[in-house]
Parts: C-alpha cells; sequence; structure tokens
C-alpha cells in the first residue's frame, strides 16, 4: 500500500519560513520523481516544485523560484521542501506527489501518487 504523508505545516508570519517534509512508503522511492503542489482555496492545484528521482534534477514554479528548495534522502524516503520568504500569497494545502517514472514534470496528471495534504498559512 502506497502511502505519502506530509508535515510540517502551520501558521507563519510572512517572512518567515517553514520546511514541510513528506515520508513515502509502498513504493521504491529511488525510481519515482517526487513534486510539491499546493491547492488554495477556490482555486486549482497548482505546481511548486519537483525533483528527479537522483536529485540531479529539480523545476520550480516562477512563483517560488529562489524562495523554495526541494531536496530528497532517498534512504530515509523523504521528500522536503524548505520555504524561505515566505507571503500570504503561500497560503494553501501543500501535497506531496510521486510519479513512477524518475524524470521531473510539472503537471498534475503524470503523477501516480498523492498524500493528504499540509496546510500552510502565511499571516500579514
Amino acid at each position: 500500500q502506497v502511502q505519502l504523508v506530509e508535515s510540517g505545516g502551520g501558521l507563519v508570519q510572512a517572512g518567515g519560513s517553514l520546511r514541510l517534509s513528506c515520508a513515502a512508503s509502498g513504493i521504491t522511492f529511488s525510481t519515482y520523481a517526487m513534486g510539491w503542489f499546493r491547492q488554495a482555496p477556490g482555486k486549482e492545484r497548482d505546481f511548486v516544485a519537483a525533483i528527479g528521482r537522483s536529485a540531479g534534477s529539480t523545476v520550480y514554479a516562477d512563483s517560488v523560484k529562489g524562495r523554495f528548495t526541494i531536496s530528497r534522502d532517498n534512504a530515509k524516503k523523504m521528500v522536503y521542501l524548505h520555504m524561505n520568504t515566505l507571503k500570504p500569497e503561500d497560503t494553501a494545502v501543500y501535497y506531496c506527489a510521486a510519479r513512477r517514472f524518475g524524470t521531473v514534470q510539472t503537471g498534475a496528471g503524470t503523477y501516480d501518487y498523492w498524500g493528504q495534504g499540509t496546510q500552510v498559512t502565511v499571516s500579514s
């Protein structure tokens, strides 16, 4: 049974930082590309960042480039999203996703498994 479990969300003031974590089980983690997406109330689920299976390639949404960093630890089956200089517009539920083929992709439809999400709220 595949499980992706996010943690690390919370309430933070604008300009602050958070680190989201995603623990994976039930998959051969090192062969999967991993991604983070977010969904604000009333909006579609948007791509945030993705990392290839060997961490050799990463891609970011323009809105988070230079502020967020995605990383992974294949030994621990974990993927992280380090978020700095947070803005109120970063407020959303953040989802971890796994893609069976190890190349990075930005489309939500290309991911095979999803976590339940963790809420991030940035106050102004």
